[in-house]
């Protein structure tokens, strides 16, 4: 799904002006260690799987979710691997719309589902080492995507 029912309800209320929106993305890793990236249609840049909190969700329930929908993939939050936020975490989408976000990272497993797109959102996914990943839209440090399992989250808010 493109934008939820309350973010369309929002806009239809306050129209493109900037709005700040929780949201959570995932680091998705295969058995040798790629993380799964993927090419947004709502803009064709790169990013980490994730979206918009709706209202009443748990952090852990918007990434599970976001990820199945944009992926296919079912995955279990395994640790927070970081909070960001801040002037780089700014976006105008090509329709005009503003957004601050306020992002929560989570390392993931994969438990479940087929890699595929199923609500549109996705031009492409794809596997990468990290040191060979895309650039993405968001200005997550680089030490984000070489984090380990048990590593202190990294916070830049």
């Amino acid at each position: 799904m493109p934008i939820s029912d309350y973010l369309r309800d929002l806009r239809a209320l306050v129209g493109p002006r900037l709005l700040v929106m929780p949201g959570c993305g995932a680091l998705v890793r295969d058995e040798a260690g790629r993380l799964l990236f993927q090419r947004r249609s709502d803009d064709g840049c790169w990013s980490l799987p994730g979206g918009a909190m709706d209202p009443g969700e748990r952090p852990a329930e918007t990434v599970v979710r976001e990820v199945h929908e944009e992926t296919g993939l079912r995955v279990e939050p395994v640790e927070l691997a970081g909070v960001f936020g801040g002037p780089g975490f700014r976006h105008t989408y090509p329709n005009g719309d503003q957004l601050d976000a306020v992002v929560l990272i989570f390392e993931c497993r994969v438990v479940g589902g087929h890699l595929q797109s199923l609500d549109g959102e996705s031009l492409e996914l794809r596997w990468c080492p990290p040191a060979q990943r895309p650039p993405v839209r968001l200005p997550y440090p680089p030490g984000l995507f070489t984090r380990r399992l048990g590593d202190p989250p990294l916070f830049e808010i």
